[in-house]
């Protein structure tokens, strides 16, 4: 926890944080995880905004985000939907379009990604003046909870490949749970053509061939509790077939 001296240098030094909230079908966790971010950024004395930017969910999102705007106020909880799903690199623009932190964080909605850990991702960025922070689950603590054998070979099969192909410079390629320089965020993301979980692994390689420093964080990894999980046999072939693009074409 933060002390009070640390959380008064927090709110002095000008610093705003923009976490972006992609949202499709969560409408069970999101009350959840605003209510964790609101705790661990309010009482670490962070100068912070919620942009949650949900893509048209029939399950009811946004009308929970509209009751969660009104409990926490326009000015921490910005609502910026779409019409319908646009993929994940666009909610991100999108998002970036109406952030006014400069810093940025992005983030999973279902609860896989524990806010306990943003103070750690923002003390790690002033320590090495970052340009971008990575959570890994391959490093010190990080890990995997609630995976199965097959789902945990996968995800650490992919990173290997990942790793022998691209020589990232950072041991998690996939993982969603980053702190970015907002300027660095926005030429990332211009530079960027893939979609779905390919985009995280583009955006560390372009990251790298911009010469960009890469700090990481060990995190905690949670299965998602509440939807299911998005990862079918459909996103292992793009990412396959995304991994060998980016190693032709980097």
């Amino acid at each position: 926890m933060a002390s009070r001296k640390t959380s008064h240098q927090n709110r002095d030094n000008g610093d705003k944080y923009s976490i972006l909230l992609p949202t499709y079908n969560e409408r069970e966790n999101l009350p959840l995880i605003v209510w964790l971010l609101v705790k661990y950024l309010g009482e670490s004395g962070f100068n912070y905004e919620i942009i949650v930017i949900d893509d048209g969910s029939p399950d009811g999102t946004l009308e929970v985000a509209e009751q969660l705007q009104k409990i926490y106020g326009e000015d921490k909880i910005l609502l910026r939907p779409r019409a319908k799903k646009l993929g994940l690199g666009t909610a991100y623009i999108h998002g970036m379009k109406h952030a006014t932190g400069n810093f940025i964080f992005i983030m999973d909605a279902d609860l896989s990604h524990h806010p306990k850990f943003i103070p750690e991702f923002i003390e790690k960025q002033k320590e090495g003046d970052y340009d971008l922070v990575s959570g890994t689950r391959y490093r010190g603590d990080g890990g995997v909870y609630g995976w199965d054998l097959r789902r945990k070979l996968i995800s650490r099969g992919a990173n290997f490949l990942a790793q022998v192909l691209l020589r990232p410079g950072a041991s998690d390629l996939t993982g969603s749970f980053r702190l970015y320089k907002r300027k660095v965020l926005e030429s990332l993301v211009e530079r960027c053509v893939s979609k779905g979980y390919v985009f995280q692994m583009e955006m560390i390689v372009r990251a790298r061939q911009l010469h960009y420093t890469i700090g990481e964080v060990p995190i905690s990894f949670v299965d998602r509790v509440y939807g299911e999980s998005k990862l079918g046999g459909n996103e292992i072939v793009s990412y396959a077939k995304g991994l060998l693009t980016l190693f032709a074409t980097t």
